[in-house]
């Protein structure tokens, strides 16, 4: 009897377009989401939009030039990042 192993999904590439962000997985899956589901992704300059790293154990992908984070499993299980709160109610509450 052959028991298979479960294994998290892997990141082997990102690719972010005008509309999407497409993950290419080690196991030959696609995964995209669009690219609303990152605001911060959505608003970035091109140039931004390719200065990423691959991280964790390839579960995940880090931006630097603006600090976001997505994860793989997130992508898969559809969690789109959450927008900041009204900076003028955080900024009254002082």
């Amino acid at each position: 009897m052959h028991i298979a192993a479960a294994t998290e999904p892997r990141i082997s590439a990102i690719e972010v377009t005008e509309n999407e962000i497409v993950a290419n997985l080690v196991d030959g899956r696609r995964v995209s989401i669009p690219l609303s589901w990152s605001w911060r992704l959505q608003h970035a300059s091109p140039r931004q939009r390719k200065n990423f790293e691959i991280i964790g154990e390839k579960t995940g992908v880090h931006w630097p030039d603006i600090d976001e984070d997505i994860s793989i499993a997130g992508m898969l299980n559809g969690t789109p990042a959450p927008r900041p709160a009204n900076r003028k109610r955080t900024l009254g509450k002082r």
